[in-house]
């Protein structure tokens, strides 16, 4: 992480993440709710990564403005091999790896291993979006109806 990072005053949201992160020993940052996830876009203080597949973008639906770099990509979800070089290289611009990151994918699962991937890889300020798009599977196998970016109300379009 280089200096300048190091001696910037991080958002509340992050510098709890951060503490939240440290007391469970995670490798990355740590997790910001959906609705933190959202304030933070908006004032233009993170960016916003969909580490899905592209057909899950198309046909699910996705953040208006935001990044995508598939952690998995087909129907098997093979693992990416380049994500890191991908995700290096979409980050550029805002800061490469010292960029403030937010990673979103269905549930929150993946992007918590694309998370601790870019942690390794250098990446000091990558956080999780909890829950994820679509939220996990409810009591009739349905994702949307209890928790989620779509299930809070937020901005998202679908092809």
């Amino acid at each position: 992480m280089s200096s300048e990072l190091a001696e910037a005053v991080l958002p509340i949201e992050l510098e709890e993440a951060r503490a939240r992160a440290a007391e469970r020993g995670l490798s990355y940052a740590g997790g910001v709710t959906p609705q933190q996830a959202w304030k933070l876009l908006r004032a233009e203080q993170a960016q916003l990564v969909d580490v899905r597949s592209a057909e899950e973008l198309k046909f699910v639906g996705q953040v208006p403005g935001s990044q995508h770099v598939a952690w998995a990509t087909g129907t098997a979800l093979t693992r990416n091999p380049r994500f890191v070089r991908e995700l290096e290289a979409k980050l550029a611009k805002a800061g490469g790896k010292d960029a403030v990151v937010l990673l979103l994918c269905r549930s929150g699962k993946r992007s918590v291993l694309a998370a601790e991937a870019a942690a390794k890889a250098g990446f000091g300020n990558v956080y999780n979006v909890l829950e994820g798009f679509e939220g996990e599977i409810d009591a009739h196998g349905q994702r949307g109806h209890g928790d989620g970016w779509r299930f809070h109300g937020l901005p998202w379009v679908q092809d």
